[in-house]
């Protein structure tokens, strides 16, 4: 008994100078400029799986105890917004069964956030999950309204979930709602004109879709552009993710697979992004 006490208390012990040193070192980091918006390309589940002769399902919850981690130390970092891309449209290829895998797992720990909503009001999380939900399980679709709606209000970190998403898909909506809105604002002016002369007056202004209107519809306009995209398992492509929101951002790409990616990776991420983010600051005042 003497011996079990013993070895919790080191256990604590050495959690808790643990948690100090991160903290010190986050201290550290700080000093420098850190990324208000880091998006997060999950990739290496599977390959995880394989590598240690695991089920697909038993990766895909390795990836859901690195992702706990890293938000974690995000939010301790004062990271005010992440976003991660959780399942594309074209993942709804993959094998029925894994796809079943994957949104079962999503649905059970939407459920846990159900749960311990006292506990993600506490700590100030925000979730909100972006891209076509129609295409998700009726169940699953409502769990992430009720997620949305029980922390609507809360304002220290905001974690974006794409899912059933892709960019194309993004920015085709963004435009599509652009024209209907400008044909409604045609309409309406027609309506209100009574002479021809008039009526052709500000056509093209009225009629013409314009940058700022996409940006207005796109899924990510409630957030700034990320900082940084990091992609784990080496990618150097972006696969259809935020296409049109990372034209000023740093692409870290890590050797290690998502169930891999830890503490000292995410550190790594930010030494970079710090190193060229003057580059960076730059290059948006260019535009």
């Amino acid at each position: 008994m003497e011996a079990q006490i013993g070895s919790g208390g080191a256990n604590q012990l050495l959690k808790s100078l643990g948690t100090f040193m991160r903290k010190c070192m986050f201290r550290v980091l700080s000093v420098g400029a850190i990324p208000n918006h880091i998006a997060f390309i999950l990739d290496g589940n599977r390959r995880f799986a394989g590598k240690h002769n695991l089920s697909p399902e038993a990766g895909y919850r390795s990836g859901i105890l690195s992702l706990i981690s890293v938000l974690k130390y995000c939010s301790e970092l004062g990271v005010k917004y992440v976003t991660i891309y959780a399942f594309s449209i074209d993942n709804f290829k993959r094998s029925p069964d894994e796809v079943r895998c994957v949104m079962d797992l999503m649905l059970e720990k939407v459920k846990v956030l159900l749960q311990e909503e006292s506990k993600v009001k506490q700590y100030g999380v925000r979730v909100c999950f972006l891209g076509r939900l129609q295409l998700l399980s009726q169940p699953l679709r409502n769990a992430a309204e009720k997620v949305m709606k029980a922390t609507a209000n809360n304002t220290r970190i905001v974690i974006f979930i794409c899912v059933a998403y892709t960019s194309t898909n993004e920015i085709i909506r963004a435009i599509q709602q652009s024209c209907i809105d400008k044909l409604d604002n045609h309409s309406q002016a027609l309506k209100q004109t009574t002479s021809h002369d008039n009526a052709n007056e500000g056509v093209e202004e009225i009629t013409m879709v314009k940058l700022v209107d996409i940006d207005k519809h796109m899924y990510m306009s409630v957030a700034p552009n990320p900082d940084i995209v990091i992609r784990t398992a080496g990618g150097n492509r972006l696969s259809n993710f935020l296409i049109w929101q990372t034209t000023h951002c740093m692409l870290y790409s890590p050797a290690a697979l998502w169930p891999e990616f830890g503490l000292w990776y995410l550190v790594w991420a930010i030494i970079s992004f710090q190193r060229f983010h003057s580059y960076l600051e730059k290059k948006k005042k260019q535009v």
